[in-house]
């Protein structure tokens, strides 16, 4: 019995024949698709405004000086600021795309999308669909906040409804002399310090220099009342000779000839 059932199953399997292989994966096509290639444009369009921002007038206008002495420098170092600032800019988009596979899965979304369109078509839905409202083959004004095409428009109303039901002013769109200001804000408020420090020192150095000054003009007020005291003596002294000095004189006279007698 053990023999006729091993034959069965020998004989069960070579009916069957081997199993058949595992279905090969789904090839994505590298190819950007629609939805890959607004991505693509909404990229370059954002870098472009971006790079259109650092133009030669508002170059200039944050370094004045130069630009008047040495334009030709100047116009040189915002060129390659702007290809270089491109170049890296671009490089960074390509190496985000390629680690995070979105060419790949944004094609795969639009397989699967058009799947489902597909499927649908096949049931035979009668009712109308229902307008979608985020689809990047299709440029609508009504799209919500998290659409990267309306983003840069709705995204200011949203923070500005939020926080001072003002639209913010990005950095990026200042003008030249505040963003110039922000800069020198930080150096001028330390040079305005130390300059303070500077000073203060030289006020109390003066006031030093006033209250000696002070002092020694009261000493020679008192010398000069002592020397005017003195002069005053002494004029008095000669008054009181001028009385007695023909008296003297004659009595010099006297005992001379006294003397000269034999």
């Amino acid at each position: 019995m053990a023999a006729v059932g091993d034959g069965q199953e020998a004989t069960a399997s070579q009916q069957q024949g081997p199993a058949s292989p595992p279905l090969p994966a789904r090839h994505t096509p590298l190819t950007p698709g629609l939805r890959a290639s607004r991505f693509q444009q909404v990229l370059d369009s954002s870098l472009s405004h971006t790079l259109a921002k650092i133009s030669w007038e508002n170059f200039a206008a944050c370094y004045p000086t130069i630009a008047a002495q040495s334009p030709a420098v100047l116009r040189a170092v915002q060129k390659q600021m702007v290809d270089r600032l491109g170049a890296l800019c671009k490089k960074e988009f390509d190496s985000v795309l390629q680690g995070r596979n979105v060419v790949a899965k944004l094609n795969e979304l639009e397989s699967l999308v058009s799947e489902a369109e597909r499927r649908r078509d096949e049931a035979g839905v009668g009712a109308e669909a229902p307008v979608p409202t985020y689809d990047h083959r299709i440029w609508r004004t009504r799209d919500p906040v998290r659409s990267p095409i309306d983003k840069p428009d709705t995204a200011g109303l949203v923070v500005g409804s939020v926080t001072t039901s003002e639209s913010p002013v990005l950095p990026h769109m200042l003008p030249p002399d505040q963003i110039l200001a922000a800069h020198l804000a930080p150096h001028l408020a330390q040079q305005q310090s130390q300059l303070n420090a500077k000073l203060q020192t030289v006020q109390a150095h003066n006031a030093k220099l006033f209250s000696d000054i002070q002092k020694q003009r009261a000493e020679m007020e008192s010398l000069m009342r002592i020397l005017q005291k003195v002069f005053e003596d002494i004029d008095g002294a000669n008054g009181q000779i001028d009385d007695v000095a023909d008296d003297l004189a004659k009595e010099t006279r006297t005992v001379e000839a006294q003397m000269t007698e034999p």
